[in-house]
């Protein structure tokens, strides 16, 4: 395991010099650009590509809703006999199968205060759950505080080393 280590190590180019740091920053730089230029390109491919089949897949998307459409209306209208009078969700047609699936109950809701506040008035609070959680910024602001507390780490502040070459803006 340690042999892996330092063979990454070794991996590691260095540059000696400022000159040569120099260097590196502008290859980073060229070589950032590069990556751009080939992700516009690539881009550029995706979008010809995309228009070349959209009116293709966009009939046949027409095509199978209308279809589909169809379908769901005949069967419904059928429906007592496919599902021998309501034993059966799933009725086989030889070429496929069309099923009936009834989903789960839900709760949509929209202006959460105002539901919470006709909750509260009402005297249905066991609709309302509370969240116990620790408060993250209080314990920032006392770390030597909570530093004993089991479980509680403390993690100063990490420094990040940035690399930015210089760019000229043309816009």
């Amino acid at each position: 395991m340690a042999t892996k280590k330092l063979k990454k190590i070794a991996e590691i180019w260095v540059p000696q010099s400022r000159d040569e740091t120099a260097d590196a920053i502008k290859t980073i730089g060229d070589t950032s650009r590069e990556i751009e230029r080939l992700t516009v390109n690539m881009n550029d491919e995706i979008a010809d590509v995309t228009k070349k089949y959209q009116a293709t897949i966009d009939r046949h998307k027409q095509s199978l809703d209308t279809l589909q459409t169809g379908v769901q209306i005949w069967c419904q209208a059928n429906r007592n006999d496919l599902t021998q009078g309501g034993k059966n969700k799933t009725a086989n047609l030889i070429t496929g199968t069309v099923h009936w699936r009834k989903r789960p109950s839900s709760i949509s809701l929209r202006g959460i205060e105002g539901i919470l506040e006709a909750l509260k008035r009402m005297k249905l609070t066991r609709f309302i759950r509370s969240k116990e959680e620790i408060n993250k910024e209080a314990m920032l602001n006392e770390p030597n505080v909570v530093s004993s507390i089991p479980g509680v780490k403390v993690v100063p502040g990490v420094e990040d080393f940035i690399i930015q070459p210089f760019e000229q803006d043309v816009t």
